[in-house]
Formats: C-alpha cells, sequence, structure tokens
C-alpha cells in the first residue's frame, strides 16, 4: 500500500464506521437519506482497503513460511506468495481507482441529441443508425428511451433526433460519445457503387435537474404553434408545439410531439436544462485546460471522434487509435461496450496519471 495515501484511507474507514454506528442508533428526517447515501459511496472503497489490508498480512505469514526448512511447505509458501503480490497489485489499483474524483453526473440519466451532418440524405440515415444503435445500447442496460423531438430525413433516418435516456450511470458510459461520428460506405442511392463520406453529430449531455441552475422565467420566451408533420402538413389542429427561447444565450428548444402542450413544455425544459447545465460545464472546465489536455476528449461537438468504415468492417475511435473490425456487431449496439469500456480506462489511466503528478 506505499502507493496509496495511507491517512487517507484510514480516515474513510473511519467515517465508514462512523456513520454505521450513527445509523444503526437510528438517525431522524433527511440525515437518513444524506448519511445513507455516503454509506453507500464509502462502502465499495472501505471493502477494498479491508481486502488489501487483509492480503497484505496472508502475504507477511506466507513469506514468513519461506523460511521453513520442509521443501514442500517452501514451495507451497512461494506460490502463494506470488498469488498474493499479484491480488495486492490489484486491489492497490482498485483501490487507487475508487480514490479517483468522481464527475458528480456520472450516475445520472442524459439527454442524447444526434444531428445530420455533412453528407445530406445520407448523413440523416447514418444520425438514424446512430441513435438506434445507441437505442439498442439503452435497451440491453433495461434502460428507457422517451423520444423529445424528432425531424426525419427526406429518405428516412433523422436530421435531428433529441431524446432522453433515463437509467443510472447512461452518463458515465456515454458521456465520451460527444463529438463527429464519420460514416465511410456506398449509400443505396448510389448508382455507380463509390464511397460516400458522411457525419453526424452527437451530444450527450447529463439530466439537469431543477438544484443544478436556476433558470429565471423572465428569461424565457415561450412560443406555442400547430405541431407540423414531414412536408409541413399540420398534424394536430391544436397549438400543442412549444419553442422556448433562452434570451440571455439564445438557446432555443422546440419539442412537438406530443398533443399535449404541457408535457411538450415539461420536455422542452428538460432539454433547455440539460444545454445551459452543459455550457455552464464547458465554461467552468474550460479553465482546466491544461488538466484535460491527456483526458479522453474534450466534449467539443466539432471534434472528429470516430469513422465507421463499411467497405473494411471497421470502426476506428480517433482519441485512443482502437480499430475494431466489428462493426455490425458496434452499430447493432452489441459491441459497443469495447469501445467504451476502452474509452473508459483511458479516461482512469489519465486521472491517475495526474494524480500522479500532483
Amino acid at each position: 500500500m506505499n502507493t496509496l495515501p495511507l491517512a487517507k484511507l484510514d480516515q474513510l474507514v473511519a467515517r465508514h464506521a462512523e456513520i454505521e454506528a450513527i445509523l444503526s442508533q437510528g438517525a431522524q428526517g433527511d440525515d437518513i437519506a444524506r448519511l445513507g447515501r455516503e454509506f453507500s459511496d464509502l462502502s465499495p472503497v472501505v471493502a477494498q482497503v479491508k481486502a488489501l489490508k487483509a492480503a497484505e498480512r496472508d502475504l507477511a505469514d506466507a513469506r514468513e513460511l519461506t523460511a521453513e526448512g520442509d521443501p514442500d511447505m517452501r514451495a507451497l509458501a512461494e506460490g502463494e506468495v506470488a498469488r498474493l503480490e499479484d491480488r495486492i497489485e490489484e486491489l492497490t489499483r482498485e483501490v487507487r481507482l475508487a480514490l479517483l474524483p468522481k464527475d458528480a453526473m456520472d450516475e445520472r440519466g442524459i439527454i442524447l441529441e444526434v444531428r445530420a451532418g455533412t453528407g445530406g440524405d445520407e448523413a440523416a440515415l447514418f444520425a438514424g443508425d446512430l441513435f438506434r444503435m445507441y437505442a439498442r445500447y439503452a435497451a440491453e442496460r433495461a434502460w428507457s428511451v422517451e423520444v423529445l423531438s424528432e425531424s426525419e430525413g427526406t429518405m428516412g433516418g433523422f436530421k435531428e433526433i433529441v431524446a432522453a435516456v433515463h437509467g443510472r450511470g447512461a452518463y458515465a458510459r456515454l458521456k465520451f460519445e460527444s463529438g463527429v461520428h464519420r460514416v465511410q460506405r456506398v449509400p443505396a442511392t448510389e448508382a455507380g457503387g463509390r464511397i460516400h463520406t458522411s457525419a453526424a453529430t452527437v451530444a450527450v449531455l447529463p439530466e439537469a435537474e431543477e438544484v443544478d441552475l436556476e433558470v429565471d422565467e423572465g428569461d424565457l420566451r415561450i412560443d406555442v404553434f400547430r405541431a407540423q408533420g414531414a412536408g409541413g402538413q399540420h398534424v394536430n389542429k391544436t397549438e400543442s408545439a412549444v419553442r422556448i427561447t433562452h434570451l440571455p444565450t439564445n438557446t432555443v428548444v422546440v419539442v412537438q410531439d406530443e398533443r399535449s402542450q404541457h408535457r411538450n413544455k415539461a420536455r422542452a425544459m428538460a432539454v433547455l436544462r440539460a444545454r445551459l447545465l452543459d455550457e455552464e460545464r464547458q465554461r467552468q472546465e474550460a479553465g482546466r485546460a491544461a488538466e484535460r489536455k491527456g483526458q479522453v476528449g474534450s466534449g467539443d461537438r466539432s471534434e472528429r471522434i470516430r469513422t465507421y468504415n463499411f467497405p473494411q468492417g471497421r470502426v476506428t475511435d480517433h482519441r485512443i487509435n482502437l480499430t475494431l473490425y466489428r462493426l455490425e456487431e458496434v452499430i447493432a449496439g452489441t459491441a459497443l461496450d469495447e469501445i467504451v469500456d476502452a474509452l473508459v480506462t483511458e479516461h482512469q489511466a489519465a486521472l491517475m496519471a495526474a494524480a500522479d503528478e500532483a
């Protein structure tokens, strides 16, 4: 444990025991929820610390046995020493990871925005492919997907689609998906068989709660109008569609999917809050540019992060130079975890390196 902050670990173990004692005596009111959350947050790292200390005690005992005169006993002890050294190295890394600063938004759901970029109809089709990839990925984890607004492409897919993905940890898993996704393939409408390059932009925003930021009603302009379908035809006769403009930032959100004006307004406010929170987080993180330099993804929507090459059946994530020849499985959502896991691991490695330098 010489690479770990021992004093801090002892404080965490002591605090965990203190909370456990308080809860067992019967905390009251809001204290129960607050202490319960803190206890739950501390429990995994405390369990790892205790396992690490136990492994170190076992290692000390095993090393003593290597001095035994009996050759068989010594051989057994040496094997146990090797096993415990590997186990201690693994536990040490797990504890270091558990001590890394947490993104307060990691456990939240997300607002997912996918927009067609360069490439016309093919870009809209690709945006549809990406949205379905994330929807299937969410379904695998029993997360729910609620489409908030959509604008269909003329040949299918989406010019833009915005959805809420409700599920614990959705932001932690998908936050590195923000950026420009590029596709290289032969469009169905291409008679000459030429490969076209198109793009779509993905934005992953943590769901915002009212306590995260205060939105002044006086800063909002709310317009209502009749919802329209493809080609501009009216899909209902009531003014149920809602457009909310945040005047200080000129952020505009339009939702017209529901027949209920009230529901459309609530959905639009959810998207607006997420966008305003994201802008605030971007401003704060811009001041920590040096700290973020080695981390995976800047969250910049203009950053090209991944290429999907259909003729070669490969997906390449340019941030970590990872290439998988499993394009169909990635697009189906079943192999997306391989990329997500690699991005999370790279991010954790960067945070640990930064912690070591500090």
